[in-house]
Formats: C-alpha cells, structure tokens, sequence
C-alpha cells in the first residue's frame, strides 16, 4: 500500500517538476511578438517548461553576460558571429555539443560551427550589396560606386555600423589587395568621400534618400530592401562581380547554465524546418535551415536560396575583432576628418 501511493505521488509529482524547469533567453529587442508565436509559445508546450526573455542591443547584453560570470542568469544568448567570439575569449559561453542539434545537417555549412570548437550556430543571416536606380546606372562590381556616373550621388555606410566594415572588406576584394587592415579600401573612400552624400549610420534613412533623388546608390543590408522595393522607383538589387557580402547572428550557450540538455533543446528547436519557416513566412529571419521553402514577394524580400547565399562573403569574426579598432582609427585619420 505505502509503495502504491509513494508511486502515484512521484507519477502526479512529474508534471509539476517538468513545469518547473525554467530557461532564460537573451534576444535583440526586435519582432518579439512574432518571436512569441512561432517560437517561444510552441517550444514551451514542447517542453513543458517556461521561457524567460530578456532582450536588448548586443553590446548591453553582452555586459550583463560577463557582469554575471560567476553566477549566470541566462542560459542561451543570441548575438553575432563576433560577439559569440569575444564571449568565447572571455570564457563566457560553452560548446554545444553536435549531437544534441538534430538539424544541424540541414543548415547552412557557414551556419555550422562559424567562430569554431562548437561554440556557436547560426541562425539566421543576410546579405549585403548595392541598391541602385538601374534607369541612371549599372552597377557591375564594387568599384562603381566611385563612377563618375555615381559622383555626388551615392550613400556608404559609417564604420561605425554593422555595413561599414563589410564594405570596406568588398572594396578591398575588388581593388585586388589580400589585406585585413582595409588600408587600400579606406584610402579609396578617403579620396571620392566629397563625392558621398552621406556616410548614414541608420538604413531606414535610404528610402527617404532614394525617394527624394539625393542619392542613385547606396550600400544596403538585404533586410532594408522590402522597404526600398516598395517606393516603385526603378531600383535594382546589384549582383557585383566581386560577390556580395552579410553578416550572421548565432546562438550560443551561456557557461554555467544549469540545464545545458535544455538550453541545447531550445536551439535545436530554433534551427527547425518548422520554426525557420514561420520566422521566414513572417520576414522576421532569413533562414539557414535548407528545408525552409518561400517564394514571390517573401522570397525576395529576404536572403534566401543557396544561389544567393553561395555568393556571400562573411568578414570572420575573429578578423573583425582583431582589426576594428585599427579600422576606426584610419577612418578617423582619413574619411571623418
């Protein structure tokens, strides 16, 4: 009698133990409703477990993950390539293991291991190019946004920004020169810099520039081109020579969290056919997950298909880690004097 009622007790116990498994998510701030439906409510009833989501900019966040290093309060962190290295150096995050991410093997081989010894996967990505007005101009490489066709005309991200050192990385690919400084590409803006009309430090402020005929080209991130689209001028979406370029954000798990089986459940999940789908169809993600299938206006609208993602070139993040001050500082010297 006692070992029957002990069993219904631990039978009636289980549910309540599995409700009280709790992860904490560190997120950008953005589309978190969309967040909420295709992602958080169905992994909670998934796991019959509650998610806590804390979100802002990567640079406060990556604070508070080192500010708490003792003692963490977040289990899984999203933020970019690079921030996932830097977290990595300063033994922040631990490596996931292979084995738990069951769609692992449908992503993206960039999206696999992309600051490597497993410490973090993609999940998503986008690419970067240039728009242009294709009734004025042609744009066939890097090169031509210092044309005469472009002189007066053109807009180039601030180094400041997240599209600023990927241009210049572009502009050192097309000038010839293999050297991780940009020294040749900053000298470049540097001599046409009175021919740009703006080094912007927000894409949201294109549109308005291309509307009002400021500008018949700028460097843009494929996120920004819905809104361009939708103006009805005759712009295109240039396919240099050289490539394109982008950038990643990855997920990682924070060292020291004390369900890393679940925190590596919830990526796992994340990277799904099912969840990267929703993301897509709702144009909050571009997705790695290969299975993920979109077409018409939410193709276009976001970085998607193996063709345009085979043309991107991702700045490694221990690269932009090594050489971002030594960017600003030429920049400063030469571009923002």
């Amino acid at each position: 009698m006692i070992l029957r009622t002990a069993l219904a007790l631990a039978a009636l116990a289980g549910p309540a133990l599995s409700q009280d498994r709790t992860l904490t998510i560190s997120v950008y701030g953005i589309a978190q409703d969309a967040y909420r439906e295709a992602l958080y409510a169905p992994f909670e009833a998934q796991c019959g477990c509650k998610l806590v989501i804390e979100s802002g900019n990567s640079v406060e966040r990556l604070a508070k993950l080192e500010a708490n290093a003792a003692s963490p309060v977040v289990d899984v962190i999203a933020f970019s390539d690079a921030n996932a290295l830097e977290a990595a150096a300063k033994g922040l995050i631990a490596p996931l293991d292979p084995a738990r991410l069951t769609n692992l093997s449908n992503i993206y081989d960039f999206a696999r291991d992309p600051v490597g010894d497993a410490m973090a996967v993609g999940y998503t990505f986008y690419g970067t190019s240039i728009v242009y007005r294709s009734d004025e101009v042609t744009v066939n490489s890097w090169l031509d946004l210092f044309s005469d066709d472009l002189a007066g005309y053109v807009a180039l991200p601030n180094i400041a920004t997240t599209q600023g050192p990927i241009t210049l990385m572009m502009l050192q690919k097309a000038l010839g020169k293999d050297d991780p400084t940009f020294a040749d590409a900053i000298d470049l803006v540097a001599e046409h810099k009175d021919d740009v009309v703006t080094f912007y430090e927000r894409g949201s402020q294109i549109p308005q520039l291309l509307q009002q005929e400021e500008i018949l080209a700028a460097v843009v991130g494929r996120f920004g081109w819905a809104n361009i689209a939708k103006l009805g001028l005759p712009v295109a979406w240039a396919q240099p020579k050289e490539g394109q370029t982008g950038g990643m954000n990855v997920l990682s798990m924070v060292k020291g969290t004390k369900d890393p089986e679940l925190a590596q459940e919830f990526i796992d999940f994340w990277l799904s056919a099912e969840v990267q789908q929703k993301l897509a169809d709702g144009l909050v993600d571009s997705p790695v997950n290969t299975q993920v299938s979109v077409e018409g206006a939410t193709a276009d609208a976001l970085t998607y298909g193996e063709e345009m993602a085979a043309q991107i070139h991702f700045l490694p993040a221990a690269q932009q880690l090594e050489h971002r001050e030594d960017w600003l500082s030429q920049w400063n010297a030469k571009v923002a004097q």
